[in-house]
């Protein structure tokens, strides 16, 4: 019984593990669009002596409102399930 549950503790770590990882190189793979659209598609109408920084900030909020907005629809999916 004790192996049993073992086995069952080492799975569970191992797909959190597997998931954790999947979802950083998912992170990566979105952070090189996000950054491409803005230099491609926002950066040529900023003010040349302050893009940089500008562009950064749009990044940076882009970034913010995805995160916000995936992890509140994931909580109400969450809940949702867990009501059932």
């Amino acid at each position: 019984m004790a192996s049993k549950k073992f086995h069952l503790e080492l799975v569970t770590q191992m797909l959190t593990l597997c998931s954790s990882a999947f979802g950083l190189v998912a992170a990566l793979a979105w952070n090189t669009v996000v950054q491409t659209f803005i230099n491609d598609f926002i950066k040529p109408f900023l003010p040349a002596g302050g893009s940089l920084i500008i562009s950064q900030l749009i990044y940076a909020a882009v970034i913010t409102i995805l995160v916000v907005t995936i992890t509140l629809r994931l909580s109400q999916i969450k809940d949702s399930l867990e009501s059932k």
